[in-house]
This record gives structure tokens, C-alpha cells and sequence, in this order.
């Protein structure tokens, strides 16, 4: 078996192994990429067929697996099948979430959520492995022992237990594997006796605390206890997966076991910030358990990790409360602290001291811990010097002498306090009591950065504790890469200017067009002459060259049509709403987010709707293409106005769709709980896709790749992967609207300050919404978040109001060129040909060569 023939393999020649730690990887069906990555599906088909059965409906039963939420998990399964196909020695490691993220019901009341129940009849793709099984500790304290070491003793103990699931490569041997781990406690744990006695929920207690860790993946945080649990999951993940790490390293080495080899052994990648505690758990091991010393511990733990950003969004660069952590990972918090207490002494012998402002404010950028007393070390150097104090001796002869001098002027004549007839004796002694006085040692005057605000929260700040302890930085587009240069971790850049790079991300193409657009992949290997794309997607561009051919188009629009026929049969499957095929398929599908602007995409289709209801039957058809209007993806159960964007997409759908005037000219379908199979379906079919979030905001984006690489045209910002998209596809084959990333503070400055003035159609569509045309429901909420200058959810911060025209205009573009099918078409054929820059492969060559130092493998 290829999967066992590649663990034996890799632990007989004791390569360097990558290891990537992900709280999500959304990895869709298993069964056609596994048939599909194995060279079988023609097989497979026939055998299926002979059984009276059809392939298609085998693979539909199988539910998508719930791992995973959006971009950032389905990046990772991407990253899994191209470690693989290229042989590269590498892991994933995650949870198993039991019941997912959410599954998604749209009601009239819009988004409601259910539990995900895709375990519900077993997961045939997994195999439980109870003897490989890790203790992960919570709460105690940490006490040190007689050998010197710190130990962490007490608290709650739980276990977690891997359960392996195969990742096999295309056209290869290789079959890595993702490891999932879910959380129990030794059977012992259950109290029998607290059962026998009629207390059942007391004496299984431990247990349901153990197993909530792999409930739900990214539980709400609202409350305490949410937050608790949230950070229980993301060390259950570092903890179990790094002691597994080491358990093989060790067991690899045998008796030539030298740690120094660890970091030429064993490459870790965190996907984002979820994984940050790998850094202090790797140091505690190294530390308390191997018996290293600190800078042997972080030498090894600094070269061993690196980190991906996946956001610039201020509030998604997570910070956790120093309180929870402290009662939680109190050892944690210790090597967290000194981490931190380095990095300042890096920062002063970086900065010196004679520029207190400019050290401050280094400090206060890139410190770890935020709001946080300075260590006395380092508060000293904020303390304002004290004035030289002259001796008490020559202070009282100034004094005696300063009483004698003239006090009045009377008649022209000068009087002292003596002649007065005041007693010398008194103002002596008056004297001796100010020198007293002012001879005494003031104060030292801290400055108020040195202590923390009791009103403000304590916190650690997660990004900054990636930067610092790993040995890369990536971002996962060029722009992106800029921005975290330049304005999200710049004070680290001018530090360690090395240590950043980019790894535009990038879409396995087996299963984005080979596997889920069959119709398109044959007609590509038939004019490309052979296969070879799907392992060497450079190879795309040689359909430029036929993309002015007749009988290419002509295949190519027939093979859309029946990708479009298929989305029609899902959208009424699904919503009950009937489509026609003879539209332009118009889609946004992604996370529900005001930065990601679905927002944007509605208002411009109720104008397009206003308009339409405006003018006569005849003029409709002759100013406006027919378009079907898709969105799918999630709001976060928490994320009130995410969720009331949801509900205005259903209200608008349901009073357009069943306006007799409009008919087939405008159709708006939301589909009802996104995921990867539903998007296998969707993307193959989509023409126009819409990736329009506010420029500067979105990392990168995999599903424009996705879109892009079916032929389908873009219309978006520059922003993300949007902008390598254009270069390659050609700029007139993008359809480009909105402000761009430099402009957007002046924008937001501007607005502050009460001088942007809207655009009439902006105002005209709002007013629309409000006078209840869609519905009894308040959408005061929702339109005012567009209003007003300044102010928590308001003034437009997302900019909607500003790039309206400019995207009411781009839309305009949209509908000319599609009336023109032969350039259409074209278009289409040099977006699929312009995005070879975009597997995956390319990503994964990059992290193997610049960040892991990994080399393939081939199994023999």
C-alpha cells in the first residue's frame, strides 16, 4: 500500500520532513480526487457502472468533510495535494471537529445555523490510531524541582488521540497523510463512584470537558468560557502535534541523537496565527522535558518555524487575554514573558537609548505583551533624571543672604526684613526649614508608558510572537507581501528585513479544473496535445495561440453551457428557484464579509432591479444583459451584520424572482451552505466572478485563481491576487473598478472630516431599500453602517459608497462585452491560459526551496 510504503520510506532514509499545522483544512469529497489522483476514475466508473450504479451519484453521498470554514482551509488541502504529487515529505496536522462549523439553513429569516453532521454514518476515510496518543495539560502551576528544571504539575489532563487520513499524490506512489486529532480522557477519569451514586453529569464531566475541545470548529468567543475554549483548542493542536513531531525525530535518530540536528530534520509552518503556541510549547519541551538550555532551545525553535500572515485586518491578528493564558498555560506565560523581555533588549541595542521617543515607540509596536508594566531593567531607561542638588551649606548662605535683600521701596528709601526688626534669629530658622525642604531626594518621575492601564486589557499578541520566533515571514500575494513590509509588521522589517517574503498562493489544478470540469479539461489536453498542463500548468499558455479559433470557441461555449446546466439543476435543488442557462452566470462565493463587499455586489443589482422597473419591456432587453446572480458562503454565527447582509441578498432574491415584468432578464439566487462540492459545481459554470473587496484588505484570495483557471472572467479591485491575475490574464481580459490600496486612508480620512459627497445613485438605491420594497424587515442597521462621518459601524469603512459609480460603470462593461460572444469568448480562453502562474505546485516549490529546505523524494 502506497500510504504505509511512504511512512516506512521516510523514516528509512530520515529526510527532513515539513510539517503544516492548520486549524482548518476544507478538504471536500474524497472519493473522485482520490480515484481521480490515482489514475482510476475510468475505472472505477466502468466497475461502479457494471454494479448498476453511476459514479456522480456514488460520489454525492459522501458528505463534504466539516474541517474547515473558507479560504484558509481549503489553501491547505490545496498545499496537501501538491506535497504529495511532488513528492515532497510532508504532514498536515489539525482537529476533528465534530460537528464543524455550522451548517447553514436560510429561512425567511435569513442565515440560521444547525450543527454539521457529516460523521453522522463514520468517515470511511480515516483510520483511528488509539496507539499513538499524547497527554495535553491545562491550569496547575509551575513549581521548580530539585534538578533545577521548571515543572508544570497539577490542572486538568486530557488526551489526544491521532486519527489518520490519506493525501495521495497524481501520477506518483507518494501518499502523505494529514493527521487529525480529537480529545478524550483516560477511561480511569470517569468517576464510577459519583455514577453509582446518582450523580451521572458529575462523573462525566471530564470526559465532556476533554471532548467540547473537538466540538465545533471556532466556538464563540463571546463569553469567557468560549474563549477558554478556543485557546484549549489551539494548544491541543501545537502540544499534541509537536510531541508527535519530536516522538518521530527521535525515534528517526536512534542513538546518534543530537538536538542541534532538529531544525535539519523537521520544518514547521503555522497557517496563520491559530498555531502561534508552537513557539513556547516547543521552547517548554526543549527546556523542561529535554533538559536544554535557553538559548539552545530558542536557537533550535527560531530555525525550525515559520509563519504565514493570511490578514492585514486589525482585529484578525488575534490577541489573547494574558489573564486567560496565565490561568491556563501558566508555564507558557513564563517563556512568553522572557521571549518578550529579549526582544526588547534586541530593540534598545538595535535603537540605543538616547532617542527615548523613537525607542518608545519601537517598543510599543513590536512588544509581545501589550499593556504591560516594562520590566524594571528597561523601565529605568523612562525615568526623567533628577535636577543636581547643590549641598545644604551653600544653600543656606544663598537663602541668608536672599533675606536681607530689599523688599520695599518706601519714601526712596530701602528697607530689609532686619531693619524691619524681624529677629535674625527667625528667618534663620526660616531659612533652615526651605533648605530642608527643597534638600530632599524628590521622586523619580516614570514615564506613564513604563506601567499599564488597569482600564485597558492585558494582552499577548499572537502575530508579534510568530514574527519574532520563527525564521520567515510570508505573505500570500505581492501586494499583501508589500503591506506587511510596509504597514503591519514594518517596525520588524526595518529589524529583520531577511526574514520577510512572499508565496503568492496558489490552487491544485487536479481538482479545480482536471477533476470537477471534465468537459473543459478534455478540450484543453486536445488543443494543448496532451496532459501535461495538469502537473505543468506553464503549459496553459499555449492555448493563446488558438484563442481567436472558431472551432476552439465553439467547444469551449459548449462545454459552459453544460457546466451551466448543471448549476441549473443545483440551484433549484437547492433554493427552488428556476434559472436560465441562456444568462450570464454572474458569482460570489466566500466568506460573508464587509471587507469582501457582498454588500457592494446587492446594492448594484437592486439598481440594475430600479432601473429595469423604470423603463418599458422593450428597452429593458435592449439596455440590459439576462443575469442570474449567485452568492453562497457563511456569516459567522456572531457577526450581526454579515448576517444581515445575508438576509438582504434572500429579501432581494424574493421579491425579483418573482416579479413577472422582470422574468429572465435578473434572477438573484443565494445557495444555502457553501462548501467545497458546491463549489466544484458552481466554479466550472460561473462567467463573470466577483472579487471586490476594499483594496489593501484581502490577502490574497484562491477562489479568483479558481475562477480564473476555468475560463470564467473577473470584475474587481486591485487587490489580493487580483493583481498578478490581470498581469498575467492581460488587462483588458479584468474587469477593473475601485479605489486602490494607497488611496483608501485619505479616502477614509476625507470622510472622516465630512467632505465626500455621494454619488446620486447612491443615495437613490439606499432610499429604495428603505421604502420596504424587499419586505417589512429594518434595514435602517444595515444602510446607516454607510452613512455619517465617523463612528463604530458607520462611515462606510469599507468604502462601499465610494466605489459605487466606478462599479455601477465596470458593470456597464460587463454587459457590452458579453453581448459580443466571439470576444467573450476569447477572453475566456485567455484567463485559462494566463493562470498557470497559479497551482499550487508553484507555491509548494517555493516553501520547499525558500522556507523548509526540503527536497522531493521518490519513493523506489
Amino acid at each position: 500500500m502506497n500510504w504505509n510504503a511512504t511512512y516506512d520510506y521516510y523514516d528509512k532514509t530520515n529526510v527532513k520532513q515539513a510539517y503544516y499545522l492548520s486549524m482548518e483544512f476544507l478538504q471536500g469529497r474524497a472519493l473522485t480526487n482520490a480515484v481521480g489522483n490515482l489514475e482510476l476514475t475510468g475505472e472505477y466508473a466502468e466497475a461502479l457502472k457494471q454494479l448498476g450504479q453511476s459514479l456522480e451519484d456514488v460520489a454525492t453521498q459522501e458528505p463534504d468533510a466539516a474541517l474547515g470554514n473558507g479560504g484558509l482551509g481549503r489553501l491547505a488541502s490545496c498545499f496537501l495535494d501538491s506535497l504529495a504529487t511532488l513528492n515532497y515529505p510532508a504532514w498536515g496536522y489539525g482537529l476533528r471537529y465534530k460537528h464543524g462549523l455550522f451548517k447553514q439553513i436560510i429561512t425567511k429569516d435569513g442565515q440560521e445555523e444547525v450543527a454539521e453532521n457529516w460523521l453522522e454514518m463514520g468517515n470511511p476515510w480515516e483510520i483511528l490510531r488509539n496507539d499513538v496518543s499524547y497527554p495535553v495539560k491545562f491550569y496547575g502551576k509551575v513549581v521548580e524541582g530539585t534538578d533545577g528544571r521548571k515543572h508544570w504539575i497539577g490542572g486538568e489532563n486530557i488526551k489526544a488521540v491521532a486519527h489518520d487520513i490519506p493525501i495521495p499524490g497524481y501520477k506518483t506512489k507518494t501518499t502523505n497523510n494529514l493527521r487529525l486529532w480529537s480529545t478524550t480522557v483516560p477511561s480511569h477519569d470517569f468517576d464510577l463512584e459519583a455514577f453509582n451514586a446518582g450523580d451521572h453529569a458529575g462523573a462525566y464531566e471530564a470526559h465532556l470537558n476533554a471532548e467540547k475541545i473537538c466540538h465545533v470548529l471556532y466556538p464563540g468567543d463571546e463569553s469567557p468560557e468560549g474563549k477558554v475554549l478556543r485557546l484549549k483548542q489551539q494548544y491541543t493542536l501545537c502540544s499534541a502535534s509537536l510531541q508527535d513531531i519530536i516522538a518521530r525525530f527521535e525515534r528517526r535518530a536512534g542513538d546518534s541523537l543530537s538536538w542541534e540536528d532538529f531544525p535539519s530534520k523537521v520544518a514547521v509552518q503555522m497557517n496563520d496565527t491559530h498555531p502561534t503556541l508552537c513557539i513556547p510549547e516547543l521552547m517548554r519541551i526543549l527546556i523542561d522535558v529535554k533538559g536544554l538550555n535557553w538559548n539552545e532551545a530558542w536557537s533550535i525553535t527560531e530555525r525550525t518555524v515559520a509563519y504565514t500572515n493570511h490578514t492585514v485586518l486589525p482585529e484578525a491578528l488575534e490577541k489573547w487575554s494574558l489573564d486567560i493564558m496565565q490561568k491556563l498555560l501558566p508555564r507558557h506565560v513564563e517563556i512568553i514573558e522572557k521571549i518578550d523581555g529579549e526582544l526588547m533588549n534586541i530593540i534598545i541595542s538595535k535603537y540605543g537609548t538616547a532617542d527615548t521617543s523613537l525607542l518608545k515607540k519601537k517598543i510599543k509596536e513590536m512588544r509581545i505583551l501589550d499593556n504591560i508594566d516594562l520590566p524594571d531593567s528597561i523601565a529605568k531607561l523612562f525615568v526623567k533624571p533628577k535636577e543636581k542638588k547643590e549641598s545644604p551649606a551653600k544653600l543656606k548662605e544663598k537663602l541668608l543672604v536672599k533675606s536681607l535683600e530689599p523688599i520695599a521701596v518706601v519714601e526712596e528709601k530701602t528697607v530689609s526684613k532686619v531693619e524691619k526688626n524681624e529677629d535674625p534669629e527667625k528667618v534663620e530658622a526660616d531659612s533652615e526649614e526651605v533648605v530642608e525642604a527643597e534638600n530632599e531626594e524628590p521622586e523619580d518621575e516614570l514615564d506613564p508608558f513604563v506601567k499599564s492601564d488597569p482600564k485597558l486589557p492585558r494582552v499577548v499578541q499572537m502575530a508579534n510572537l510568530c514574527v519574532v520566533g520563527g525564521h520567515s515571514v510570508n505573505g500570500v500575494a505581492e501586494i499583501h507581501s508589500e503591506i506587511v513590509k510596509e504597514d503591519v509588521f514594518n517596525s520588524f522589517y526595518e529589524m529583520w528585513p531577511g526574514k520577510f517574503q512572499n508565496k503568492t498562493n496558489g490552487v491544485t489544478p487536479r481538482r479545480w479544473i482536471r477533476f470537477c470540469n471534465p468537459e473543459l479539461s478534455a478540450i484543453i489536453s486536445k488543443w494543448i496535445g496532451s496532459d501535461d498542463w495538469i502537473l505543468n500548468t506553464d503549459k496553459l499558455a499555449e492555448l493563446k495561440k488558438f484563442a481567436d479559433d472558431e472551432d476552439l470557441q465553439s467547444e469551449w461555449r459548449a462545454a459552459k453551457k453544460a457546466n451551466k446546466m448543471k448549476v441549473v439543476s443545483l440551484i433549484r435543488e437547492k433554493t427552488g428557484y428556476i434559472v436560465s442557462p441562456d444568462s450570464m452566470f454572474d458569482v460570489q462565493v466566500k466568506r460573508i464579509h464587509e471587507y469582501k463587499r457582498q454588500l457592494l455586489n446587492i446594492l448594484g443589482i437592486v439598481y440594475r432591479y430600479k432601473k429595469m422597473k423604470e423603463m418599458s419591456a422593450k428597452d429593458r432587453v435592449k439596455s440590459f444583459v439576462p443575469r442570474v446572480c449567485i452568492f453562497g458562503g457563511k456569516a459567522f454565527a456572531t457577526y450581526i451584520q454579515a448576517k444581515r447582509i445575508v438576509k438582504f441578498i434572500t429579501d432581494v432574491a424574493a421579491t425579483v424572482n418573482h416579479d413577472p415584468e422582470i422574468g429572465d432578464l435578473l434572477k438573484v439566487v443565494f445557495i444555502p451552505d457553501y462548501n467545497v462540492s458546491v463549489a466544484e459545481a458552481l466554479i466550472p459554470a460561473s462567467e463573470l466572478s466577483q472579487h471586490i473587496s476594499t483594496a489593501g484588505m484581502e490577502a490574497s484570495g484562491t477562489s479568483n485563481m479558481k475562477f480564473s483557471m476555468n475560463g470564467c472572467i473577473l470584475i474587481g479591485t486591485l487587490d489580493g491576487a487580483n493583481v498578478e491575475i490581470r498581469e498575467e490574464v492581460g488587462e483588458e481580459n479584468f474587469f477593473l473598478f475601485g479605489a486602490e490600496a494607497h488611496e483608501i486612508a485619505g479616502l477614509r480620512k476625507e470622510r472622516a472630516q465630512g467632505k465626500f459627497v455621494p454619488d446620486p445613485r447612491f443615495e437613490e438605491v439606499k432610499k429604495y431599500v428603505r421604502s420596504g420594497v424587499f419586505g417589512t424587515y429594518n434595514y435602517d442597521e444595515l444602510m446607516g453602517s454607510l452613512e455619517g462621518n465617523e463612528g463604530y459601524g458607520r462611515a462606510d469603512y469599507f468604502l462601499v459608497g465610494k466605489d459605487f459609480p466606478s462599479y455601477i460603470g465596470c458593470q456597464e462593461k460587463v454587459d457590452e462585452a458579453y453581448r459580443n460572444q466571439k470576444l467573450w469568448t476569447r477572453m475566456s480562453i485567455l484567463n485559462t491560459a494566463g493562470s498557470s502562474k497559479f497551482s499550487s505546485d508553484r507555491t509548494i516549490h517555493e516553501y520547499a526551496k525558500d522556507i523548509w529546505d526540503i527536497t522531493s523524494v521518490i519513493l523506489p
